[in-house]
């Protein structure tokens, strides 16, 4: 996978969460592995499986417009997915998972609740992918050439991270949406505890799908 953005400090990685969402591209950049599981398996999940019926109205609306990317394959590169971080853990529990990128979304200057900018997907033990979330994402510079104050997701405030920051990014804004696995610890938290990184296989690397034949 390659990926080229927009803005200079993206150079070093992708953004991504409060704590961690984006990562550097150089550990993914050597050697890729070629996985190809069968992603069709896991469309058989059922929202209800993981929600109940006090979902947040943004909950079952991510849920509903990222369902088909159960289906990794759904994942087309012309749409603007471009990126991939390597598996996201927290300093002490839970994980991330996951992301690929949409860096047009990430510097459109704009939040669209139908269009998260990185999908989430955790990593099983023989090579799977199984979606878990989405994560809104905006690069702060960017949101402040179209908008004023702090951006939100249908209503819901997004976290912002100031820079100097761990990731060497400018400042950006984000908020993570759990639609496809519970979280304990809340369905806008960053880390889920449901969510783990330790099944994922040595050398385990990500590619996209290619684009459709036209």
């Amino acid at each position: 996978m390659s990926a080229s953005f927009n803005s200079d400090n993206i150079s070093r990685g992708l953004v991504g969460a409060l704590a961690v969402a984006l990562l550097p591209l150089a550990a993914l950049a050597a050697e890729p592995v070629d996985y190809t599981p069968d992603y069709t398996k896991f469309m058989g999940h059922d929202h209800e499986q993981h929600h109940g019926v006090q979902d947040s109205a943004l909950v079952r609306k991510v849920f509903e417009t990222n369902r088909k990317f159960k289906h990794f394959e759904a994942i087309n590169p012309a749409d603007g997915w471009d990126g991939v971080t390597s598996c996201v853990s927290g300093n002490e529990t839970g994980a991330m998972g996951i992301h690929i990128v949409n860096s047009g979304r990430l510097f459109s200057g704009y939040v669209d609740v139908s269009a998260p900018a990185a999908l989430i997907y955790e990593p099983q033990t023989n090579g799977d992918l199984v979606l878990v979330g989405v994560e809104f994402i905006v690069d702060k510079a960017a949101w402040e050439k179209h908008n004023s104050g702090t951006p939100s997701v249908d209503g819901h405030l997004m976290n912002f991270v100031e820079e100097p920051n761990r990731y060497g990014l400018h400042a950006f804004y984000e908020m993570h949406v759990w639609a496809f696995e519970e979280n304990p610890k809340g369905a806008f938290a960053d880390w889920n505890t449901h969510v783990t990184c330790e099944k994922q296989p040595l050398n385990f690397q990500v590619k996209l799908p290619p684009p459709p034949k036209k």
